[in-house]
């Protein structure tokens, strides 16, 4: 084979810091030839290099460039012209490997912006055509209409793609009985790097003779297939382990042996993109039963968990997952799915068994008698019938590799192995033979996975920031690979091999069966370009570390303690690359509306973190905080916060916003927007001043479009009319104040307090019906909300000290204040603790805050609440959802009795000054028009539309012509007040 040349870096160790394929040819030549002929965009700048510089792993490497094709047409046409300039090729879908397949010096192929649809669902035939970058679940979702759904369903399975399974050969949770992708692949459509396409599958003799008397590339091709076959036959017939997760190395070449029916399609799954790039598939479909009902088995030991499994698997199940009690302890260290894992039985481990059927009854009835076959064994078991409850276990288990990362008062824990199978019958010895490796070398780990089919997910807590851990993970690789093999495993039981694994492939078939590789290999990539050093001719497992020894950036001074994360460098390297912030919809989170909108790497939170990481890494990206590329990436970063609750390792994008833009903007000017929105707590005091003179100059065309200009605000925005009076104004007013109860503090915010003061005011009669007395601070003071987004840091600095100092008398006497604007509240909870970490003042502040649902229910007893039976739609902030939490807020509104309808939208998309600016006003719009706004034109004209947050209320207001109403106002207008 005549791969391209390696360049190699050594360590003062003799240690291969970095391999990668030397491309000798002229990128910016390369770069021009795409564009030219190419239908896509063609991104070789060091911004977009660096984007792409990792994957979900512990490797990193630079890629020559990114080509984003509009179809697969121009995809191949890449590949072809990638080939012609001797460049490596690499294709990518959702980026979430975790072997290091899926980041390379080479031309990188995104399938996943434009080449994600599903061409056809053949229900009579059960089977689906699909392009390589289709999401996994919108596959699922329209195949879920004829109760059919494709097999393997990895735990990304809301954002990874098709391609990339196919690549990879995943599993997923319920391989018991849907297999590998291997085994329900039926045809492929690809290309090879001479720009051969053609269509793969199973070859009968008739169909080898014609193609053979076609004569020309695809037959000598076949033959080469053929007598590749033949010449290997023995090999492939008995040099396979016989386990359902086979899927290291080339795991499927017997598909090539006649009574398989010389099936090319399933022999190139799992290849990893060596061979060639995928342009379409035809999948098989399996039936979905859509009845579904848990039977949770608790056990003293993981270990003991698994000696049971092959005896659960007689139940007839259809999926059998392990969970130790080292992941739940994870979990609840850093307080994720809390709330989830109350539903598990008392216990150290746990097996997750799911039965299926059509009939609901059936589904129970095997529950529980795998139930009470346990229980009579004195083992306890609890039946999940609700589909509630066992949505909480699912979300457990789906977050083990992110919940298991950054764990508090543990070492770090990173990928390198993380899926390794063996016969199930074997798990029990198998994971206790895995702990005891573990602990000859110090490790720690959590053991949870497939157990059904035999395999083990760790993470574990290897040194790879020191020369010395490296080595020593190098000799523990050996040793762990050596394990596996005794039992009859398989070094990846659903990853792949990629970097991490594939210099160990050896061990596991001998060297026999590595040449059959290569030489398949060589049929399809004779010039070696396709993802080169990722399963044959590996680069080390040792090499190209994304936080290797050789990764020490300076720690910058920061505004922001980041105490949670450790410093601004941890936060920066926090992102595991799992990539739930890809998601297409908002059903379960806020998380990431930016991606979901331009479906662009850069705007999704793993993509900014990325690039963060980047640009304190250095090498692809230069710059620091000056970087452009990070600033255009979080430009569109809403700041919702989803990412701080919904991303399993909580990457807070929000702050890293804020901080970054305080020192790139510093001694710059900012965008027009960040002073005409971004210090909005000066504008409305002025504008409050003469509120009637300000109004009918925003209403006048010639004045609000010359406003709007010199603000840098969209021309369709309405900006806000101020109030003729405003709460602080109407408080002051009052003569008949109750003066006795207990004394609580309204927090006067900006928005509400200059732009919509009845919503204080209802809040106020409600706390004063309840018997306390109302007060507010003595000055006009400010959270600085809309300031953080544009960083203006220094500027919050000042306003919290005159927070603090106006509000001494009531931080020491520990009065209660409450919020009625999330965004605002969340401000006190959040910013201000994480801005003045030590300050005593601060965190009794913090503490003193309370939302205005949280406050009513907190002390439900004293308010006369009304039944209010109404409809209504709610939006709820994503600043509440994500900080606050909206427990409060649901439980209030099921106690008024109201027929309430939570939208799953998200953030709406106005997120204060960014859906007011003219380069965010699309962005926002198309964040608003994917859910809420739709929904609140088809709402009755009876229909309530609460929504708390004065961003929420205007993107809704002036976005679909709904007035919109405060939880406090409503509660206000039904008590008669």
């Amino acid at each position: 084979m005549n791969a391209p040349a390696r360049i190699v870096e050594r360590t003062a160790s003799g240690r291969i810091a970095t391999e990668a394929a030397r491309f000798d040819g002229d990128a910016d030549a390369l770069a021009r030839d795409l564009a030219a002929h190419v239908d896509g965009e063609v991104r070789f700048s060091d911004g977009d290099r660096a984007l792409y510089a990792t994957d979900s792993s512990n490797y990193r490497q630079v890629p020559i460039g990114v080509v984003v094709p509009r179809s697969v047409e121009a995809a191949a046409e890449a590949v072809r012209i990638a080939a012609r300039h001797k460049a490596p090729i690499l294709s990518r879908g959702g980026g979430t490997s975790l072997a290091g397949q899926c980041t390379n010096t080479a031309v990188v192929i995104d399938w996943s912006k434009h080449c994600g649809r599903v061409l056809e669902i053949d229900p009579a035939r059960r089977l689906a055509r699909v392009e390589p970058g289709c999401v996994l679940d919108v596959l699922r979702a329209q195949a879920e209409r004829h109760h059919l759904t494709f097999g393997p369903d990895p735990a990304t399975h809301s954002h990874n793609t098709l391609g990339g399974m196919i690549g990879n050969n995943s599993c997923g949770v319920h391989s018991v009985i849907g297999k590998r992708t291997a085994d329900n692949v039926e045809a492929l459509d690809l290309v090879t790097p001479q720009g051969l396409r053609l269509t793969v599958g199973k070859t009968s003799d008739a169909d080898l003779a014609a193609i053979r008397a076609e004569g020309g590339p695809r037959a000598e091709l076949y033959d080469k297939l053929d007598a590749f076959r033949k010449t290997h036959a023995r090999l492939l017939r008995e040099g396979y382990p016989d386990i359902p997760r086979r899927v290291s190395g080339f795991a499927d070449l017997d598909k090539l042996l006649p009574e398989h029916g010389f099936d090319v399609a399933k022999a190139l799954v799992g290849t990893e993109g060596t061979c060639v790039a995928i342009l379409g598939a035809t999948l098989d479909l399996i039936e979905s039963p859509p009845e579904r009902v848990l039977c949770v088995l608790s056990f003293a030991s993981i270990y003991e968990a698994a000696d049971e499994v092959v005896a659960v698997r007689e139940h007839g199940p259809i999926a059998i997952e392990g969970v130790d009690g080292f992941l739940v302890d994870a979990m609840q260290r850093k307080h994720l799915h809390e709330e989830d894992m109350t539903v598990l039985p008392e216990g150290d481990s746990w097996l997750v068994v799911e039965f299926g059927a059509f009939d609901r009854a059936e589904a129970e009835e095997k529950a529980h008698a795998l139930r009470r076959a346990y229980e009579a064994k004195g083992v306890p078991a609890r039946v999940l019938a609700a589909p509630e409850k066992a949505a909480k276990v699912w979300s457990v288990r789906e977050a083990g590799l992110p919940g298991s990362a950054y764990i508090p008062d543990r070492p770090e824990t990173w990928e390198g192995w993380e899926d390794t199978a063996v016969p199930p019958e074997k798990l029990g010895a198998y994971t206790r033979d895995l702990q005891a490796l573990y602990e000859k070398y110090g490790y720690v780990s959590p053991m949870y996975g497939h157990f059904g089919d035999g395999l083990v997910h760790c993470r574990v807590s290897f040194d790879l920031k020191h020369e010395d851990g490296v080595a020593e993970w190098s000799r523990f690789l050996s040793e762990a690979a050596d394990l596996v093999v005794r039992y009859g495993g398989s070094l990846s039981g659903e990853h792949g091999d990629g970097q991490a694994r594939g210099e160990l492939l050896e061990r596991m078939y001998g060297p026999e069966m590595l040449a059959a590789f290569r030489e398949f290999k060589q049929i399809w990539d004779p010039d070696g370009l396709m993802n080169p050093g990722k399963i044959l001719d590996p680069y080390p497992a040792t090499s190209n570390l994304r936080l290797g020894p050789r990764y020490a950036p300076e720690e910058p001074r920061t505004f922001f303690s980041f105490h949670e994360e450790g410093g601004f460098v941890a936060a920066a390297e926090r992102c595991v690359g799992v990539g739930k912030c890809r998601r297409l919809d908002s059903e379960g989170g806020v998380m990431c509306p930016s991606y979901m909108v331009t479906r662009e790497e850069e705007h999704s939170t793993r993509g900014r973190a990325r690039l963060l990481f980047e640009m304190l890494h250095g090498g692809a990206m230069e710059g620091g905080f000056e970087a452009q590329k990070v600033e255009e990436a979080l430009s569109l970063c809403l700041a919702c916060k989803g990412c701080k609750s919904d991303c399993p390792v909580n990457v807070d994008m929000a702050t890293y916003k804020a901080e970054f833009r305080a020192h790139h903007y510093k001694g710059k000017l900012r965008p027009r927007a960040a002073y005409s929105m971004g210090l909005i707590h000066l504008w409305a005091k002025l504008g409050s001043r003469m509120p009637r003179l300000v109004n009918l100059a925003m209403r006048l065309p010639g004045l609000s479009g010359l406003a709007k200009s010199i603000g840098g605000i969209a021309r369709e925005r309405t900006i806000p009319a101020f109030a003729p009076q405003t709460f602080r104004a109407w408080f002051e007013a009052r003569e008949d104040r109750p003066r006795g109860g207990e004394r609580v503090l309204i927090w006067p915010d900006t928005f509400n307090d200059h732009f919509r003061p009845d919503t204080l005011i209802a809040a106020t009669k409600v706390l004063e019906r309840a018997g306390y007395r109302v007060e507010i601070p003595p000055r006009r003071l400010c959270c600085g909300r809309a300031l953080y987004a544009e960083g203006f840091l220094r500027t919050a600095q000042n306003l919290w000290f005159e927070t603090l100092t106006s509000l001494k008398d009531e931080i020491a006497a520990g009065t209660p204040i409450i919020g009625l604007e999330p965004a605002c509240t969340t401000a006190f909870k959040d910013e201000l603790v994480n801005l003045f970490p030590d300050d005593s003042r601060a965190r009794a502040l913090s503490g003193q805050v309370s939302y205005f649902s949280d406050f009513v229910m907190a002390n439900d007893a004293r308010f006369d609440l009304p039944r209010i039976e109404d409809e209504a739609l709610v939006q709820i902030h994503c600043h509440h959802h994500a900080v606050l939490k909206d427990t409060a807020e649901r439980a209030l509104l099921e106690k008024l009795g109201l027929d309430a309808r939570i939208a799953p939208s998200g953030c709406c998309g106005m997120a204060g000054s960014f859906g007011f600016a003219k380069e965010s006003y699309e962005t926002a719009q198309a964040c608003g028009e994917r859910v809420i706004l739709p929904m609140v034109r088809e709402a009755g004209d009876e229909t309530v539309i609460l929504a708390d947050g004065f961003s929420c209320r205007e993107q809704i207001e002036q976005g679909a012509g709904r007035e919109t109403r405060h939880v406090a106002e409503l509660l206000a207008e039904r008590m008669g007040l």
